[in-house]
């Protein structure tokens, strides 16, 4: 064999295949969902307090309007998906999807502003979340697929004249899939995205970065990992690349203090974004997905004036 094959074999078995041992686990841990106790409807992360303050405040809405609420589900992809509705007694709904590692209860914290603009409210879990099938996160490029399944739902099934779509995280990323996807119906009214990031590798690039863990080799890893197990492609694929496409009407919320999906990403994002309709609201507290424990009047009175306007005459 020649010697530069044995160094070629060498550097793979000493550097390479460990670190591809060690980016599967993370891998594992950031989007695989290995037993049902994992990403319940429960607090993922019970040792943050801010957190653990928005997640109960949404859990109170969960409980306040339970008299109008009842379990639905819809099957996309050989998954069935479980979903809450709150009928409230409107001709139009929205959909709330949240990111990775939450369920439908969390999703209740954005919730508010809708309600008091004049429209039902679905909350859902997310594939490999909550009571949802699934093992694999897909980063918002195959739950787009979900997205779509559960408008169909609020509009074919549950009466709905106009469906809007608000995301958070991820959720935001799979909001953007689907409205810029050719079988997005005309009645999706808009989009509100939240702390809506790049793509999944510039996200977790500046998660890695913000809690000073080695960037090489475990992020390429990482990397290598969702293309191979979750079927995406997380490097050059994501929201920037389909923000230029997108021509419905979409509302932009962000903090100015996230580390995560940082502002002048956004910035780059909506002025790439050739809606006729489109607006960025920058709050000047908050962490990533943590704007409206935050920010709750100026976040509410955003999310209500986007929705009255594209509510038209439904």
């Amino acid at each position: 064999m020649p010697l530069w094959l044995w160094i070629v074999l060498g550097v793979f078995f000493l550097f390479l295949a460990p670190s591809m041992v060690m980016s599967s686990v993370l891998y594992i841990v950031l989007l695989v969902r290995k037993s049902p106790e994992k990403w319940r409807r429960e607090p993922s992360l019970p040792e943050d307090e801010e957190y653990v303050r928005l997640f109960n405040d949404g859990k109170a809405w969960f409980d306040r309007y339970a008299d109008c609420r009842k379990a639905v589900h819809v099957h996309s992809e050989g998954l069935k998906l479980a979903g809450e509705y709150f009928d409230f007694g409107a001709n139009r709904a929205v959909l709330l999807l949240p990111g990775r590692m939450e369920s439908c209860v969390y999703s209740c914290h954005y919730a508010e502003g809708w309600r008091q603009a004049g429209w039902n409210v679905l909350v859902v879990d997310n594939r490999a979340h909550g009571e949802s099938e699934g093992r694999i996160n897909c980063v918002g490029q195959r739950e787009w697929r979900d997205v779509l399944a559960w408008a169909h739902l609020l509009h074919d099934e549950l009466g709905n004249a106009k469906v809007a779509l608000h995301g958070i995280c991820s959720g935001s990323s799979a909001m953007v899939f689907a409205v810029t996807e050719a079988a997005c119906p005309d009645w999706i009214a808009g989009v509100a995205v939240d702390g809506i990031f790049k793509s999944f590798y510039s996200s977790t690039r500046n998660h890695m970065v913000h809690q000073k863990r080695p960037i090489f080799p475990f992020l390429y890893g990482i990397m290598a990992w969702v293309m191979i197990c979750s079927r995406v492609d997380p490097v050059w694929n994501g929201p920037y690349r389909r923000l230029p496409k997108l021509t419905k009407p979409i509302l932009f919320l962000h903090s100015r203090e996230d580390v995560y999906s940082p502002p002048a990403d956004t910035q780059r994002m909506y002025d790439s974004c050739p809606s006729e309709k489109k607006r960025i609201v920058w709050f000047d507290k908050g962490d990533h997905s943590r704007v409206r424990i935050n920010n709750p009047e100026q976040y509410d009175q955003a999310v209500m004036a986007f929705a009255e306007s594209i509510a038209g005459d439904a």
